[in-house]
């Protein structure tokens, strides 16, 4: 990794971005953006911005104000996000979230949602091959992720997606809002028969990350041949992708989402589109 800036110091005319959310401690982004920062010698910071959500909309226009560029937007603050932003994507529309703010020039905040490009992009990259409307997918969960992933898939062409959620009705009011007959809402815990014919599985819910119960799903209805995927990335290697991996299923795990859905923004607010490489996995997870 090269700078014409080693030691990172700042000048006057500094390009400044960060994340927003309440907390934002476990954020990987400052890393994430500064190893990008650092690799391609800009001049710009990119910093964890803790802001109460009773303090979201004075801070967010306090840092237009400040200059800055744009920023990210975490938990809880998505949602909060749209009715401050003068325009939106057509995606964040349908998704009903923003994760990411552009200060425009001429004052005006322009939002995003960036996280199917990050699942569509992650996915891409580790499986070339992937055929999104080559047959019925099936997705766990349904929050936030959830949606991102769903307007993805079905942007990309696929036939079907198979929701399940551990409350049902909550994936009937996901599926209702988004108003796409190819999503059939299917019950929880997910039986056999309704992994026949699918040619990908996304776990978008929090089930087998660290500190959370495992993911409990009997695979053995799942053709051979079907991508699994799951949004966690802490552990790289949940339990899904090993019962997967273990019977001859291609996997991707968790973290390149997070790396790609970065891209966009990075680029608003410094002006290169960054690459996702191995040696950038590497120093995200790294602990210093």
């Amino acid at each position: 990794m090269t700078s014409r800036n080693p030691y990172r110091t700042l000048s006057g005319t500094s390009r400044l971005a960060g994340v927003m959310g309440w907390p934002v401690s476990h954020s990987k982004s400052p890393r994430l953006h500064g190893y990008w920062l650092a690799k391609y010698g800009i001049d710009g910071c990119y910093m964890p911005l803790p802001v109460e959500p009773e303090n979201f909309q004075a801070a967010l226009i306090s840092l237009r104000n400040l200059g800055f560029s744009g920023v990210n937007v975490t938990i809880p603050q998505k949602e909060m996000a749209m009715p401050e932003c003068d325009e939106l994507s057509d995606r964040a529309r349908r998704i009903g979230a923003v994760n990411t703010v552009t200060f425009a020039k001429d004052g005006r905040l322009l939002g995003d949602n960036t996280d199917g490009f990050g699942f569509l992009e992650n996915l891409r990259q580790e499986a070339p091959d992937i055929a999104f409307a080559s047959g019925p997918a099936v997705v766990l969960g349904a929050g936030g992720a959830c949606r991102a992933v769903l307007v993805a898939l079905l942007d990309e062409g696929c036939p079907e997606i198979r929701l399940a959620n551990r409350t049902r009705k909550r994936a009937e009011d996901v599926a209702a809002e988004i108003k796409d007959p190819r999503i059939k809402v299917i019950d929880w815990p997910v039986a056999p028969d309704a992994l026949d014919g699918a040619s990908l599985v996304v776990n978008t819910t929090s089930l087998g990350m660290v500190g959370q119960p495992k993911l409990e799903i009997d695979l053995s209805g799942l053709p051979q041949t079907a991508l699994v995927t799951d949004i966690v990335y802490a552990p790289l290697m949940t339990d899904l992708l090993v019962q997967a991996k273990a019977r001859g299923n291609p996997i991707v795990d968790g973290l390149g989402m997070l790396l790609h859905q970065a891209r966009p923004g990075f680029h608003r607010w410094f002006g290169i589109d960054p690459e996702v490489t191995q040696e950038l996995r590497d120093f995200v997870l790294s602990p210093d």
